[in-house]
């Protein structure tokens, strides 16, 4: 009995200087992401990664729509291999043009094609999660480099995502599924891959905060995930603020509240994050200039523009929850475009609004 326990207590004094080590070690440093969305290429033709270089962006996020990739269903021995679809060309050439100057590519999943759904339109969800998957899982072969996934875009804003009914959980417990089983599959491709979910936007047809209290796989639990998705949008200057604009909204005033209802959904579902909730990729924020839009009825000058962008950077960059704010987009809409958008840095003839250079200057620095 006396040696067993002498060699308990050895082993107590290994891990106490274990732990020790442990605590005395600097946590390694996170590195934020500057995101931006635009075109690949420019009015006139030319490359617009240029520009993307010059304002020190990051990530470039794109779509890829399965419902046009996948027109036709391929053989089930190819729908998880990259010979199954026809893939767009323009996402070929925007990996090529990101890698050549050290930008990455993020790319998000939308609709679903007829074969998958019933013959619906591609906003409804597949009527089988292991299709998707396996688009999914084909996706991250042809792309072996991209690593960063977004499931569906603003799933709780009316239209986008079906089925949604108001005032139930039918909508976002579809949606964990689909995005559950994109992420079985996009790391079962590569561990390297970071599934991206949620990407809700500040109100919707189901709000924020239910979304997240609703979205419940078919087992009970909440769809895994690498970062929680949101587009903050908001008519109010950006400053973390005590009230929502609505109840169970939110913009961009109410990211701290947003990442506390991501937190208070995980905290404890899974041993991975019982230490670290799901950090915000904030994909699209966004204020535009000059006039108003289809869009957004409210608009603020080219100088408050670039006030607002600079003031939301800080914010991502102060508060260690966000991971990702991605800017929509680089290029306003054409004057010839009736209500187009003006939420862009520059206006469809090149000219550069305040905005691109308080882009230029923004900074996520590492946690």
């Amino acid at each position: 009995m006396t040696g067993t326990k002498t060699r308990r207590a050895g082993l107590l004094a290994g891990l106490t200087m274990l732990a020790s080590i442990v605590a005395a070690t600097p946590a390694q440093a996170v590195l934020k992401k500057k995101a931006i969305w635009g075109p690949v290429t420019l009015p006139g033709g030319g490359s617009a990664f240029p520009l993307y270089e010059e304002l020190g962006v990051d990530i470039l996020q794109l779509q890829l729509d399965w419902s046009r990739i996948a027109a036709t269903e391929p053989p089930r021995h190819l729908s998880r291999r990259p010979g199954g679809y026809a893939w767009p060309a323009e996402v070929d050439r925007a990996i090529q043009e990101a890698e050549a100057r050290d930008m990455e590519i993020a790319l998000t999943i939308v609709n679903a094609p007829g074969w998958a759904n019933g013959g619906q339109s591609p906003q409804h969800a597949p009527l089988e999660e292991i299709d998707f998957a396996r688009f999914a899982q084909a996706a991250s072969r042809k792309y072996s480099s991209v690593r960063f996934w977004m499931i569906w875009a603003e799933p709780n804003l009316e239209g986008r995502f079906l089925p949604m009914p108001p005032n139930s959980a039918m909508g976002p417990r579809k949606y964990a599924d689909v995005l559950d089983a994109a992420y079985v599959a996009l790391k079962k491709q590569s561990r390297r891959n970071r599934v991206i979910g949620g990407m809700t936007w500040t109100s919707g047809i189901i709000r924020p905060k239910y979304f997240i209290d609703d979205m419940e796989r078919s087992n009970g639990r909440p769809p895994r995930m690498d970062f929680y998705g949101h587009n903050p949008f908001s008519t109010r200057y950006p400053e973390l603020l005590d009230k929502p604009i609505a109840p169970a909204t939110r913009d961009f005033g109410d990211i701290d509240s947003l990442y506390r209802n991501v937190r208070s959904k995980y905290k404890g579902s899974y041993f991975q994050y019982r230490r670290n909730t799901p950090r915000l990729w904030l994909s699209e924020y966004t204020v535009q200039s000059d006039r108003n839009s289809r869009a957004f009825s409210f608009h603020v000058s080219r100088e408050e523009q670039a006030q607002w962008l600079k003031r939301a950077y800080e914010l991502a960059d102060d508060n260690d929850f966000v991971y990702t704010l991605g800017w929509f987009n680089l290029l306003d809409e054409p004057t010839s475009v009736e209500f187009g958008l003006t939420t862009g840095l520059m206006t469809h003839a090149g000219e550069r609004k305040p905005s691109f250079g308080a882009y230029r200057e923004a900074e996520l620095e590492s946690d």
